[in-house]
């Protein structure tokens, strides 16, 4: 028996609870991980309100945990017991203290990365790759505008396109995010709730509007982001914080040649090949210092409802992690 988060129910964080479960022995191409610390992300907050129905229920919710092989199944040679190694996939379980995993979806951590580290930047990080290197690949002189670039996500965004080149524009909701993205490579920095953000934009940029606007607020952003994009600006739209963005139409796009992406990150690492990829290149980042997770914002499993809370009502920045 293992201790676990189960949802039986969607609704309020009160359908999070603490129960006790059965995991098994690691059948053919699985491996028991021991789990550490996970990652709470808002794609968990959706899947808790109903938005994404994407968890059989009852089911253990959670992208992502960093662990320990504790055994292993027949046929496994991707990992052995004691490999440290990060789960990520769309089968959830990253609330708990152990779970079967298949070992093809494992992610080896390096030794210089501690579980915190890895917990607080293995999603947030391959989604920052896969936004500024794979959807549009950032180039030095482009101008970017990054929405919530004091998250999780958004810091990464707005280091790595620093970077590479880039001028960072960010919207926060207060001083002190501000000066949180601003450490963070964002050259411009836009208080949403005191600023209108369009008019900004417009300002800083003589009118031109930005190459790139990465958003992941969703209802109450998207249509202000296309309308900050240059001609042949490109909307990455990653994320639906403020609920989901209707349908777009398509003369929006033809007034400016604009195009929209809705990447997700499963796609980007359908495939071992390109697991391997993009996490070496998220670690070798990592490494070298291009992308810093920042010290994230830690509870006890038993506390996920809290966890989650408090990010819907934007009283954390950067990674919110659990520890394990």
């Amino acid at each position: 028996m293992t201790r676990a988060i189960v949802m039986r129910a969607t609704g309020g964080p009160e359908v999070l609870r603490l129960e006790n479960v059965e995991v098994g022995e690691p059948g053919a191409g699985q491996a028991r991980i021991r789990q550490t610390a996970a990652g709470v992300n808002f794609h968990d907050v959706y899947v808790r309100t109903g938005l994404y129905q994407t968890l059989k229920l009852p089911g253990t919710p959670g992208l992502e945990a960093i662990g320990v092989v504790e055994a292993v199944g027949p046929g496994v040679t991707q990992v052995k017991v004691g490999d440290r190694v990060g789960c990520l996939t769309p089968e959830y379980q990253g609330y708990a203290e152990r779970r079967l995993a298949v070992a093809d979806e494992l992610f080896r951590i390096p030794d210089g990365i501690d579980d915190v580290t890895a917990a607080a930047i293995l999603l947030r990080g391959l989604t920052a790759l896969m936004l500024v290197r794979y959807t549009h690949r950032l180039e030095p002189g482009l101008t970017v505008l990054v929405h919530a670039a004091s998250g999780g996500v958004g810091q990464l965004v707005c280091q790595w396109a620093h970077h590479l080149g880039a001028r960072v524009i960010g919207t926060v909701g207060s001083e002190e995010k501000g000066r949180i993205a601003r450490e963070n490579g964002c050259d411009e920095v836009i208080l949403y709730r005191s600023e209108n953000f369009v008019d900004r934009v417009r300002a800083m940029t003589g009118g031109r509007g930005v190459d790139v606007a990465y958003d992941a607020v969703g209802k109450d952003t998207f249509l202000g982001s296309m309308e900050c994009l240059a001609l042949r600006g490109h909307l990455v739209n990653f994320g639906q914080a403020s609920g989901p963005v209707d349908p777009v139409p398509m003369p929006l796009l033809f007034k400016k040649s604009n195009s929209v992406t809705r990447p997700a990150v499963f796609h980007y690492t359908d495939t071992p090949e390109r697991r391997e990829q993009m996490a070496s290149e998220l670690f070798d980042a990592l490494a070298k210092h291009i992308v810093r997770p920042g010290k994230p914002s830690e509870y006890r499993l038993e506390d996920v409802g809290r966890a989650q809370q408090d990010m819907e009502a934007r009283r954390t920045a950067g990674a919110v992690i659990l520890r394990i």
